[in-house]
């Protein structure tokens, strides 16, 4: 019987244009960085946020799963993204779904859980340096100002027409995270591509 598995190199959804964005970073000359941040680790998880699950998943995770609407929190190499009252998103380095997923199921125990690795369906854009909240705010109604949108803000909106989830990374420098569904990933690149041509040299 012939082996089925898949053995082909993972590939990003965005490999492709890794160079034009490398080159809009480069001639922006340092107003800007555009990259993608492939394959990192997401996990669904929705419990009752009032549960003793909540706090067993999140001592589990090393942080208290964020309550407050819009926030986003980090304890080390996992950031915990509200989405909903009953529904977050844990973000990881590349290659942990397991492992994140193993911790909340036997944090979480006989309470009631769904926890669901999402990382193949959206890919993540780092949208960062001195100019990056005016680049988002050509296609973004939320106020982007730092008093309303600052670090560990997030939420669910739409950039460019496109559907994402928007995340203020926990330092200032850091810039944003921009998680797409994978098939509005290369759309939604163009889009930011052409928007930071105005910073291009």
């Amino acid at each position: 019987m012939a082996d089925t598995a898949l053995t082909a190199p993972l590939r990003s959804p965005l490999s492709e244009v890794a160079d034009r964005l490398a080159t809009a970073t480069r001639t922006s000359s340092g107003a800007i960085r555009l990259a993608e941040l492939p394959f990192l680790t997401q996990i669904n998880v929705r419990l009752d946020a009032k549960g003793a699950a909540a706090d067993a998943v999140g001592a589990a995770l090393g942080v208290h799963l964020p309550v407050e609407p819009d926030t986003a929190v980090r304890a080390g190499e996992l950031a915990v993204v509200w989405l909903g009252p009953d529904e977050w998103l844990v973000v990881g380095p590349p290659g942990g779904q397991r492992d994140v997923e193993s911790r909340i199921r036997e944090a979480a125990g006989d309470e009631h859980v769904s926890v669901i690795d999402v990382s193949a369906q959206r890919t993540t854009l780092l949208v960062s340096g001195p100019r990056a909240r005016d680049l988002l705010a050509h296609g973004c109604a939320l106020d982007l100002h730092p008093r309303a949108f600052g670090p560990g803000r997030c939420a669910q909106t739409t950039l460019g027409r496109t559907q994402v989830v928007l995340v203020a990374r926990d330092e200032a420098r850091a810039g944003f995270w921009v998680l797409v569904r994978s098939s509005f990933a290369g759309y939604l690149t163009d889009w930011l591509l052409d928007a930071a041509v105005e910073w291009s040299g």
